[in-house]
C-alpha cells in the first residue's frame, strides 16, 4: 500500500472531511451529534470586518502598572454584567482583586447609561482607598467609561478583545453567581437588598486561594489597616 494512503497517517482534518461531506440524512446528522462540539457544519466560524472600538489604546490592559497586576494593594476591582433572559436585563458584578470581595449592582437595563448610573451608584458608596482602579471588557456597556471615571475617581482600564481570563476572578465569580441567577432569568426584577444578599453569601464562602480566610474576612483586615474601626462597607 502507498504510504500516502496507509490508514496511521491519515489526518483528523481528513476523518472530519469524510464525516461532513459523504453522509446524508439521519447518518450525517447522528455523526455530527457524536462530535465534541457537535457542529452543523465545518470550518471557522463568519468572519467579520474589524469593529472599531471606543477604547483609548492608553487605556489597554498592557499599561496598567505591574501592582494591579500583583494583586499587592486592595482597591483594585475586575467589573462585567451578567445577562437576564433575552439581554434584556443584566446585574453588575465587581470583584475586588485581592480580596475576591463581591459587590453587585442592580441595573434598570443593559445599556451604556444604565452601566453608568448602576456601577456609580455602588461604588461610590466605598471608602476612597478602596476605589483605585476597575479592569473591564471592551463591551459596549461601558462606553460611558470617561463619566463613570470622572463619577468615582477611579482608573478604568480595558482588557484585550476576546481575553476573558484577564479578569479571571471576575469570570470565575459569574459562573459562581449563575447557582443564584441562573440564565433565562429576568434580572429586572432583582432589588438590590436581594443582590446584597447573594453577595454576602459569597463573601462568607472560604476560599482556598486567601488561605481558606473568607472575603469577607479578607476584607475586614483590609479595612482595619486604612480605616478606624468605625468605618463599614455600605450596601
Amino acid at each position: 500500500m502507498p504510504e500516502s494512503i496507509r490508514p496511521g497517517l491519515v489526518s483528523h482534518e481528513t476523518i472530519y472531511a469524510a464525516i461532513y461531506a459523504q453522509p446524508r440524512g439521519g447518518l450525517k446528522q447522528a455523526m455530527v451529534e457524536a462530535l465534541r462540539q457537535a457542529k452543523p457544519t465545518r470550518g471557522p466560524g463568519r468572519k467579520s470586518a474589524a469593529a472599531k472600538t471606543f477604547v483609548p489604546e492608553e487605556l489597554s490592559i498592557k499599561h496598567r502598572p505591574e501592582e494591579i497586576e500583583q494583586r499587592l494593594l486592595p482597591g483594585h476591582w475586575e467589573g462585567d454584567l451578567i445577562k437576564g433572559a433575552f439581554n434584556r436585563s443584566a446585574v453588575g458584578v465587581l470583584v475586588e482583586r485581592k480580596t475576591r470581595f463581591v459587590i453587585l449592582c442592580r441595573m434598570d437595563g443593559c445599556t451604556a447609561a444604565d452601566a453608568l448610573e448602576g456601577f456609580s451608584r455602588q461604588i461610590k458608596k466605598l471608602p476612597a482607598f478602596l476605589r483605585e482602579s476597575l479592569t473591564y471588557d471592551r463591551g459596549s456597556e461601558l462606553a460611558c467609561f470617561d463619566a463613570l471615571s470622572k463619577r468615582i475617581n477611579m482608573n478604568i482600564w480595558f482588557c484585550d478583545p476576546h481575553a476573558p481570563w484577564q479578569r479571571g476572578s471576575n469570570e470565575n465569580t459569574n459562573g459562581l453567581l449563575r447557582q443564584f441567577l441562573p440564565k433565562g432569568t429576568d434580572l429586572s426584577i432583582a432589588s438590590q437588598t436581594l443582590l446584597n444578599d447573594i453577595a454576602r453569601l459569597l463573601n462568607g464562602r472560604p476560599r482556598k486561594t486567601l488561605g481558606w480566610k473568607s472575603p469577607e474576612e479578607a476584607m475586614a483586615e483590609e479595612l482595619a489597616k486604612f480605616s478606624s474601626p468605625c468605618v463599614a462597607l455600605e450596601s
